[in-house]
């Protein structure tokens, strides 16, 4: 009888002593996993989200550039996209909100505007819209691209009378755009697209 029990007894503890350190190393595999894991994975994704937050905010600076085209030389935002004033804008302000900034969107920035090609720095400023975002002004001129424009190098909406008042071209001087010459035919197919701007307004 006690022959028979001591291997039993010994088996036992062999059995017990053997799973000890397997359920030990699976227990510290398993805690250490999770810990690292979460503790890990949540403090990079909050850096990672704070990071891209910080960098987003200050490196949004808008940037005014310059092309040439058969009227002459304006003002393009980075994309090549053109940059317009409007006439009803008057001491630095914006007249151009609602419908009109729907079809019109103000040439907004989170950073210090930034100039390059031919547009001159000394130029560049802010003013403070209703909403509190910033709109980029260009010699005293609030700066506005036009959604009639579909690509780089479009300038449809270059002597527009949507929204009460004319749209025109900035020049690196920071005056409107008006010339006749080779852009008198510019203007006149800018009402037809303003008669469209005229339907939003």
């Amino acid at each position: 009888m006690l022959t028979f029990l001591t291997p039993t007894w010994s088996g036992v503890r062999l059995g017990a002593a053997l799973a000890a350190p397997v359920f030990l190393l699976a227990a510290c595999g398993g805690s250490g996993g999770s810990t690292t894991s979460g503790g890990s994975g949540g403090y990079a994704s909050g850096a990672g989200a704070t990071g891209a937050t910080g960098s987003a905010a200050s490196s949004a600076s808008a940037t005014v550039e310059t092309h040439s085209g058969p009227m002459g030389t304006y003002l393009t935002n980075g994309s090549g996209r053109a940059l317009y004033l409007f006439a009803a804008d008057h001491g630095g302000k914006s007249a151009c909100s609602g419908a009109c900034a729907a079809a019109w969107p103000p040439l907004k920035t989170t950073g210090p505007p930034k100039a390059a090609g031919g547009a001159k720095a000394g130029k560049l400023a802010t003013l403070s819209r209703p909403d509190g975002s910033k709109q980029v002004t260009y010699g005293g001129h609030p700066l506005y691209s036009f959604t009639g424009d579909t690509a780089a190098g479009d300038t449809n909406g270059q002597g527009s009378t949507a929204f009460g008042a004319k749209w025109w071209l900035v020049t690196p001087n920071g005056t409107a755009l008006t010339g006749s010459g080779a852009g008198a035919s510019s203007p006149s197919s800018g009402p037809s697209s303003s008669s469209t701007g005229g339907g939003w307004g």
